[in-house]
């Protein structure tokens, strides 16, 4: 009996840990999730553990065998590949987010930008200035600030002078420090980032709409799971989203 009770008490934190939920999130979400996550647990909901990195280095984490139970991407581009490769529930996806694309620069040194046709971006860059973004070969703010530059007619210019990062939040942190003279990044990063300010906001026609698919994945479907990801879609979760600049879908 008291060997069974032994076993029982040494099989708790296994258990505790095994109704964990582990969280693939696209770095943009890191402040709003974080807050959405005190709410979830404050309810009794499990404990949460977040993942927060590029969408593209996350989606292929899973693919070499990382085990998550909700990945978010900051792209339907990126949810595609891992829908496509199996990753995830197909019916647990949705669209919950959204958000905006702009141009930030230093905080003391910011102007404003009238972003449109004839918008002289390398005098904004100066002589040997560069443009902080991320990778547009896989992360996704570098993937709309292409089809953004491109639209504008600016991407030939502006390519050789990119500041390629391997995250938006990697991008703004550049700015912040003043090694770039600016970067394209999403509104809701510019608003956690004391040391940097919107210059100006890319036109909605210019790119993708910025959106935010949330999916199960195929090895992390638990009930707690797909439970996390219906309150993600909740009132609560939506106003948490919203207090920190995020467009609900």
């Amino acid at each position: 009996m008291r060997y069974l009770v032994l076993v029982a008490l040494l099989l708790l934190p296994l258990r505790a840990m095994a109704q964990d939920l582990t969280i693939f999130a696209a770095a943009s979400l890191t402040e709003a999730l974080r807050d959405v996550g005190k709410i979830w647990e404050g309810q009794g909901g499990a404990k949460l553990r977040f993942n927060f990195a590029a969408s593209s280095a996350l989606a292929r984490q899973m693919d070499q065998g990382a085990v998550a139970n909700v990945f978010a991407s900051a792209d339907q581009q990126w949810m595609d590949w891992t829908q496509q490769r199996n990753l995830i529930a197909t019916d647990t996806r949705r669209t919950l987010l959204g958000n905006t694309l702009v141009l930030v620069m230093p905080k003391d040194r910011v102007r404003p930008v009238q972003i449109g046709p004839g918008w002289d971006l390398m005098a904004l860059l100066g002589a040997d200035g560069r443009l902080a973004t991320g990778d547009p070969a896989n992360v996704p703010a570098g993937i709309y600030a292409r089809q953004a530059l491109t639209h504008l007619g600016l991407w030939a210019q502006a390519e050789p002078r990119l500041a390629r990062s391997d995250s938006v939040r990697s991008a703004l942190l550049l700015v912040e420090r003043g090694e770039a003279p600016a970067g394209i990044v999403y509104a809701t990063d510019a608003a956690v980032a004391p040391g940097v300010a919107i210059a100006g906001t890319f036109p909605a026609d210019t790119h993708e709409p910025v959106t935010y698919p949330f999916a199960v994945t195929r090895a992390g479907d638990t009930p707690q799971a797909r439970a996390f990801l219906d309150f993600l879609a909740g009132p609560e979760a939506k106003a948490a989203f919203a207090r920190r600049g995020f467009k609900a879908e």
